[in-house]
């Protein structure tokens, strides 16, 4: 299976505006104009030449056996639509297996839920568990509104409610349970872990002004440090990266384009990654980078297709990425120029291409923030769907002046606006990641609202003005 199909370049010429597969319907090739809209794609001749290339491409990748989950979804329904084959297939499934579970199921799309549905039709008892909830990032597609209603399709029996949470502290568990709309949000969760006599109330940080300040950071590390909580294990979450690093006081740069900024970023993600616990995307996202630098890829959509026609989808690789890794941590004191020098010296051999090593990698003066955003000392920044699945134990999620309102309107029951319900989600998924230490970071005027919220089964969050 290729996992990032959907990020393959779609150019039909040298100058044309460059799109991804996920622009494009799989089936036909077609422009999904709402896809293509967000990034005002709008030739002047109509999108017929982009439309031609993507075709190829697709039917290339398949002919090649190039595959990801949402081709072969689209070849189950294919063969599922055949209603004889369907059934034979389900009977020698239900003859051989007498369960299935479907376990993370909030990450299912319509086409799946089919799929359980024909399982469940043939016989087979199917277990599905999931948090809608945490059914967010539509490019997945996950949809919480389809769970909810799949949920009515077994019997009232079979509706099992789990309420027993073995990761976060009571306060935890009473605020993230107020953290799911109102008509999901069920009662608060049971502490049942070895945190649940842990006493330390959540905490609303309340700012002022509209941009996100450093010193969210700052008072949240103290509030981590009184606990014993290490930095590094106490990360600064928010919906955007940017938002996360201004919590910090690391506003990263966007890296663009600019090779020497993208492996900085990755050689900073490949050393975060050993706290987070996110290794293998972090270890991908360095190789990747370090192709681009070669020259062995024009661009980072190549990368699936390279590693595979190189026949290095095995993970020969590996070793000698995470030496290259190990290789790039900044040494303390180091400066930005002479750890740009290192890299050289480390990528110099084995380039394709005419161009030098210097060229490739050029001094940015951005790259000394890049290269200072993990240090011993400074609590990481993430956006929130880098940690989706892990747990640490503090955590402080910032909302930000332009979606808080919208946020709270959801959690009031007052809207249901697509995107700040799916706003509020993010916020719910990264709040349930806390163990010992919660802080939302949130705009001066919204923290009365938001504190009034949280307050339930006798937990009341605490407001510290910065």
């Amino acid at each position: 299976l290729v996992p990032d199909k959907s990020e393959w370049e779609v150019k039909p010429f040298d100058s044309a505006q460059s799109l991804k597969l996920k622009h494009f319907n799989r089936a036909t090739g077609s422009i999904l104009p709402d896809k293509v809209a967000k990034i005002r794609f709008a030739p002047r001749n109509g999108p017929g030449a982009w439309e031609t290339a993507a075709r190829k491409m697709i039917v290339r990748a398949r002919d090649k056996g190039h595959l990801d989950f949402e081709d072969v979804r689209d070849c189950v329904a294919d063969r599922l639509a055949d209603k004889a084959f369907a059934t034979r297939l389900g009977g020698a499934l239900s003859g051989r297996f007498r369960e299935i579970v479907v376990d993370e199921a909030q990450d299912c799309n319509p086409a799946d839920l089919e799929i359980i549905d024909w399982l469940r039709a043939s016989g087979i008892n199917v277990k599905v568990v999931c948090d809608p909830n945490q059914a967010i990032y539509a490019f997945r597609g996950g949809l919480t509104g389809e769970l909810v209603r799949f949920e009515t399709t077994f019997a009232s029996v079979d509706q099992l409610p789990m309420s027993g949470n073995f990761r976060s502290s009571p306060a935890i568990c009473a605020a993230i349970s107020q953290l799911r709309p109102p008509a999901t949000r069920g009662g608060p969760d049971k502490a049942v872990g070895k945190h649940k006599d842990e006493t330390a109330p959540v905490y609303i940080l309340s700012y002022s002004g509209t941009a996100v300040p450093a010193s969210i950071g700052a008072r949240f590390h103290a509030l981590a440090a009184s606990l014993g909580i290490p930095p590094a294990q106490a990360p600064v979450l928010a919906a955007t990266w940017a938002s996360a690093g201004n919590a910090v006081g690391r506003a990263a740069p966007d890296a663009g384009n600019d090779k020497t900024l993208l492996l900085a970023e990755a050689a900073m993600g490949f050393h975060f990654a050993f706290a987070a616990g996110n290794r293998r995307e972090a270890l991908t996202r360095l190789h990747r980078v370090v192709l681009q630098v070669r020259g062995n890829l024009t661009n980072a959509g190549d990368y699936t297709t390279h590693v595979t026609t190189a026949g290095l989808d095995d993970g020969r690789w590996r070793p000698e990425i995470i030496e290259i890794g190990r290789a790039l941590k900044v040494s303390l004191g180091e400066s930005a120029a002479d750890w740009l020098k290192r890299a050289r010296a480390l990528l110099g051999p084995n380039l394709v291409g005419s161009s030098t090593i210097g060229q490739r990698l050029r001094y940015n003066k951005k790259l000394e923030t890049i290269l200072a955003e993990v240090s011993p000392t400074a609590l990481p920044s993430k956006a929130i769907h880098a940690v989706k699945g892990l747990e640490f134990p503090a955590v402080c999620v910032v909302l930000t002046a332009g979606t808080a309102g919208g946020i709270l309107d959801v959690l009031s029951g007052t809207s249901t606006e697509p995107d700040s319900v799916e706003e509020a989600r993010k916020i719910y998924v990264a709040a349930s990641r806390a163990e010992r230490l919660l802080a939302i970071a949130a705009p001066k005027s919204r923290a009365a609202t938001l504190k009034a919220i949280l307050g339930v089964d006798g937990h009341a969050a605490e407001i510290l003005e910065l």
